[in-house]
Parts: C-alpha cells; structure tokens; sequence
C-alpha cells in the first residue's frame, strides 16, 4: 500500500483516462489520481481462494477421483487382469493431476495479474491474463457492498450498482458475482485481511454517500446490502462503469 500523497504529487488526471497499463503510472490505475482524489488501499487476491470458488478445484478433484474409481469397478467387471486395470487407473489418474495443476496454474494467474484498488471516490478492478484491462466504479453509482467470509480466510466483497449502465458479466468474469447476468454486480474476490479491507471501504462509502459493507454469513444466497435510498440521492449523469481495455 502507498501513501497516497506520494501517488497524487502534484499530476492531474482524468479518472476514466484510456492509458496503456503496460505504461501505468500508477500500478493497477489506468491514470494519475485527480486533485482531491487519494488513494486508500491496494491488493490482490489470494490465488487458493480465486482456485476454490471460480475455478473449483475442489470439486473438480472429487469429480475425477470419481472417475478413476469408475475406471477400476468397469475394468474389474469387464474381467480384465489386474495390471491392466491398474494402468488403466494410472493413466486416469495422470490426466486428472494434469487438470488440476492446469486449474491452479491458471488462478494463480489471475491473482498475480489482478490489482484491487480502493480510492476516496472509487473502486477499480484491473484483472486479465492475455488481455488486461481496468474497470472502474464510482461510489456515486455503489448502492451497497457486502462482506461474505470464506472458510478459507478470504473473502468476497459484491459491490451493488445503480443505474441502467453496466458493463458485461463476461467482461467481469471472474470478478463478477455468480448469478447476476442480467444485472451484473462486480465483486473482490479471494480478498486478503478482510476485516481491514472491508473497514476501509466502509469508512470511503460513508464519507462519499453514506453507505457501508454489511457483513453476510457464508452461506447466505442474497448478500445483504446497506444504502441510502437511491431515489433521494441526488442524480449524477455521465457517471457510470468505466471499461478500459489495453494491449
């Protein structure tokens, strides 16, 4: 995390600017900071918890134990000898471990390659392997933020929007919650120190527009949201989730 005097040093930037992030000024931001704007966090996600809830390992690595114990019960009953059955469950098993690393190859890429940022007036997600891009979000567009905690030590922090403009699930995707398609709703995943993150993000929506995180059990299905209602905030055009591709 830096200070955010030493990122705002006297340079003024559009927020939304298209900047090549090869060159990023600032890492994980696709500009300067405006005056008046600082930043208060930086992070990535955790690469286990990016493996467990987008890519499911988990249940992936029961589903191809399944499959090898599959591959021994027809080989025993379609009378084949031991060794042949064996090599059989071998090579099944080879493929799986293969999977698997390829599984956790991939998550741990996409957490080296993401940066979560949290501004005094916005949050932005720059994530991508091949094709890196920054999505930026307005506390003038958040309704709401949840804090889901995972048995693993990380967590999920949803962000609700407001308004008609939203970008894709599929340009959000992994950092989109699951089940939102029509209404996608972009979220932190796998973050480290939750509580502290989640403090800090709810200290920023206060002083913005008044709402905050609201922590929600694990298994919860709707994650809970706390706001002021939008209809008596005042309107804010042009402002709206800000795509910025690159390479």
């Amino acid at each position: 995390m830096k200070d955010a005097a030493e990122n705002n040093a006297g340079t003024q930037a559009d927020a939304h600017g298209h900047d090549d992030l090869e060159i990023e000024p600032v890492p994980g931001l696709p500009g300067h900071l405006p005056d008046g704007e600082t930043l208060i966090w930086q992070g990535k996600p955790h690469w286990w918890g990016i493996a467990l809830r987008v890519f499911h390992i988990r249940k992936v690595f029961v589903y191809f134990c399944l499959l090898v114990s599959w591959r021994g019960v027809t080989a025993i009953y379609d009378g084949e000898e031991g060794g042949a059955a064996l090599a059989g469950m071998l090579n099944f098993t080879g493929a799986s471990i293969l999977g698997l690393v390829l599984l956790a190859v991939l998550a741990k890429l996409y957490a080296r390659t993401t940066i979560y940022t949290i501004t005094s007036k916005r949050v932005v997600i720059r994530f991508g392997v091949a094709l890196s891009m920054a999505v930026n979000f307005p506390f003038a567009k958040v309704t709401g933020a949840a804090l889901r905690t995972c048995p693993d030590g990380t967590a999920d922090i949803p962000l609700t929007m407001q308004g008609p403009d939203k970008i894709a699930y599929l340009h959000l995707w992994p950092f989109a919650r699951p089940g939102r398609y029509r209404k996608p709703e972009p979220m932190l995943r796998a973050v480290k120190e939750p509580e502290r993150v989640a403090a800090l993000l709810s200290d920023a929506l206060k002083a913005e527009i008044g709402a905050e995180v609201t922590e929600v059990n694990a298994g919860t299905q709707d994650a809970a949201q706390t706001a002021q209602d939008s209809a008596a905030r005042p309107a804010h055009s042009g402002l709206k989730p800000d795509l910025v591709a690159a390479e």
